[in-house]
């Protein structure tokens, strides 16, 4: 019940491997005369070191584009903030205004009756 299903394998033959066809043997014929030696072995070659990395050196102007650059993003940052608390007053205000208009009017119709 609980033992994975397994979809059948496709058994098509790949485009490589029906291309493709290895050699029936590597060795020479009998009759080949030819006398290869083994080439020899060799280690492997160590890669070479990277030269370390410098540090960020910043000139003076990039320096100061930078202050200039995040200062003005902490005030615009600032300012939309702040607009957005006092949007946020401000529209308290005019709710507990007319909160309180419409308390006394509702009071104001209750009494004359």
């Amino acid at each position: 019940m609980f033992s994975p299903k397994y979809p059948t394998p496709d058994i098509a033959p790949t485009p490589a491997t029906s291309l493709v066809r290895p050699p029936a043997a590597l060795a020479h014929l009998p009759a080949c005369d030819c006398h290869h030696t083994p080439a020899p072995a060799t280690a492997p070659t160590p890669k070479p070191a990277q030269a370390p990395r410098s540090t960020v050196q910043f000139t003076p102007g990039a320096l100061i584009a930078v202050v200039v650059g995040g200062t003005v993003v902490v005030l615009v940052v600032g300012a939309v903030l702040v607009s957005m608390l006092l949007a946020v007053a401000i529209t308290a205000g005019s709710v507990a205004i007319c909160a309180v208009v419409l308390r006394s009017l509702v009071n104001h119709t209750s009494q004359d009756r």
